[in-house]
């Protein structure tokens, strides 16, 4: 398939003004100005007057995982009956079948990194995965797991104090964190020792399988290591996330960071990768009172590299674009809010080898735009998911 005759947005190094992608496989093959490009018997759409951007990437959501319009049957996001359950696969709760999800392509969102809630201190893992497809999650995933789940602040207080259980405090929580965390690094050491000792007169036992310990593993192994998701809105739980992290050396982000943009000049001192959001929504708990549309702009300002999300259902999904329009009426530029939905937001979650900008190689998820797509009154003419067109209107 080609697209010809559009103004291309790659998110890459260049732009270009009237141009044409090529495609085949799923993938763009090949990318230049209409003066290089040449006839042949590909499917061509002609794109006159439209805009080509990448598919929007929400780099965190729990779609899939609290279905709409469903109450306690849908709701598979948090086992609430253990503060540390790292070994919880969001892949085994995700319902690819959720109708958000054809909301998130009729608005150009062709990736998520969705996954547990934050009930727990440990929640479980988060996967990367395209919205359309296939009705099996297994076809649509780009990563799982891509990050374990960690929980700071209210959210893990609120779960446990009102069954009169542990953490009711920060500190439990931290405690709770750490000793997992403990655990696991200890239980890597002993399964090293065990193999490294087989077979020798000096043989050990082979420690018993722990799958707590075994899902925690890859947050200490070779790099890439798997990322480690921090929940945190509050000044003071966005400080704990980073020394928890720096003692256990972990490849961390910060979820949220809603009082970024009031300790940006410290912050910026760890150069953290950050996941904003949601910016559409009130501040519905004490931990949000410094929720604010100028964050990003602030942390943009200090120098640190960020993502918008939707945290949807909080913020439903389709209205992730909105999100980062509302980050440029809180003082961003209108170029970095588009990359912190498509390339900035690749990047952080691990993907941008896949998608988030159109290359040569990455996967054909594109929408067409005629208009802004930070415009609320405007959605995509065209979206394609893996180079197969899944909304089309011209």
């Amino acid at each position: 398939m080609v697209i010809k005759n559009v103004k291309i947005r790659t998110m890459a190094q260049r732009d270009f003004e009237r141009g044409f992608v090529r495609i085949s496989g799923g993938v763009f093959t090949e990318i230049g100005e209409m003066s290089q490009y040449s006839d042949t018997e590909d499917e061509v759409i002609d794109g006159e007057g439209l805009t080509m951007y990448p598919g929007f990437v929400d780099a965190h959501c729990h779609i899939g995982m609290w279905e709409d319009s469903l109450c306690f049957e849908g709701e598979d996001g948090n086992e609430d009956t253990d503060p540390s359950t790292p070994h919880l696969r969001a892949i085994d709760s995700i319902n690819p079948l959720d109708r958000c999800f054809e909301d998130a392509v009729k608005a150009g969102v062709t990736s998520v990194c969705t996954g547990v809630g934050s009930a727990n201190p440990i929640g479980g893992s988060f996967v990367i995965m395209k919205t359309c497809g296939s009705k099996r999650v297994d076809k649509l995933i780009v990563q799982s797991p891509c990050a374990i789940k960690f929980a700071l602040g209210e959210n893990p207080k609120n779960t446990y104090n009102d069954r009169d259980e542990s953490p009711v405090t920060r500190m439990a929580t931290a405690a709770i964190i750490r000793e997992q965390l403990t655990k696991a690094k200890r239980y890597m050491e002993d399964m090293a020792e065990y193999k490294r000792l087989k077979g020798t007169e000096d043989e050990v036992s082979q420690p018993d399988f722990d799958a707590k310990c075994e899902a925690l593993l890859p947050l200490f192994g070779e790099k890439p290591k798997l990322k480690a998701h921090f929940h945190c809105h509050r000044a003071d739980d966005i400080f704990t996330a980073v020394r928890i992290a720096k003692e256990f050396d972990l490849d961390y982000v910060l979820i949220h960071c809603t009082d970024g943009g009031i300790i940006g000049e410290e912050l910026a001192e760890d150069d953290p990768a950050v996941i904003l959001g949601p910016l559409f929504g009130d501040r519905g708990k004490p931990e949000l009172r410094n929720h604010d549309i100028s964050t990003p702009a602030l942390l943009k300002r200090e120098g640190i590299r960020f993502a918008i999300c939707t945290d949807h259902p909080e913020t439903p999904i389709q209205y992730l674009p909105l999100t980062a329009a509302l980050a440029v009426r809180g003082g961003l530029d209108r170029d970095t809010a588009l990359r912190a939905i498509t390339i900035n937001a690749a990047e952080i979650i691990g993907a941008a080898d896949r998608i988030g900008s159109v290359e040569v190689g990455k996967d054909a998820d594109f929408s067409l735009f005629e208009g802004d797509p930070l415009d609320l009154t405007v959605t995509p003419k065209l979206v394609a998911v893996n180079g197969k067109i899944m909304v089309q209107s011209i």
